[in-house]
Order: structure tokens, then C-alpha cells, then sequence
């Protein structure tokens, strides 16, 4: 195996745990929610202010944090996945 093959293999492992970190995240903040959900519903429906209780802020919440997620993949892959492969094909 040439160094440049060793070189996309490595940078591949390095796409997998970005990505599977954050999907990991994601999974922890949606089932955390649905578990809320499931055991401590009383404490989901308490008001924060009229007309907006706790479920419902954080369901907003876990809608947010999955576009945060993907802001930091994007941002990840744009500054270094995308530099490092187009430098190893351009070779």
C-alpha cells in the first residue's frame, strides 16, 4: 500500500468517528427527550411562561441541536475532510 492509500484510509477513520460522534450526540439529546417523554411527563408539562411549557421548548430544542450537529459536520468537513482528500487526489 502506497502512503497516499494509507493517507485516505486514515482520513476516512477520521470521517467515521466525527460522524458516528455525532450521530452518538444526536441519539443521546433525541432518546433523552422520548424517555421524558415516557417516564416524567408531569415535569414535561409544566409551564415555563403561559403557553409554553417545558416539553414543548425542548422539543424546539432538540430540533435546534440536530441543525447545530450538522452545522459542526459541515463546518468539519469543509475545512478539513474536503482540503485533505482534494489534496491527496490531486497527486
Amino acid at each position: 500500500m502506497d502512503d497516499r492509500t494509507k493517507a485516505i484510509q486514515a482520513l476516512t477513520a477520521q470521517r467515521w468517528r466525527v460522524s458516528l460522534m455525532l450521530s452518538g450526540a444526536m441519539m443521546f439529546i433525541y432518546f433523552g427527550f422520548i424517555l421524558l417523554i415516557a417516564f416524567n411527563k408531569p415535569l414535561l408539562g409544566s409551564q415555563i411562561i403561559p403557553g409554553l411549557s417545558l416539553g414543548i421548548l425542548l422539543g424546539a430544542l432538540v430540533i435546534v441541536s440536530a441543525w447545530i450537529l450538522i452545522f459542526i459536520y459541515v463546518r468539519w468537513a469543509n475545512n478539513n475532510y474536503d482540503d485533505k482528500i482534494a489534496r491527496l487526489t490531486r497527486k
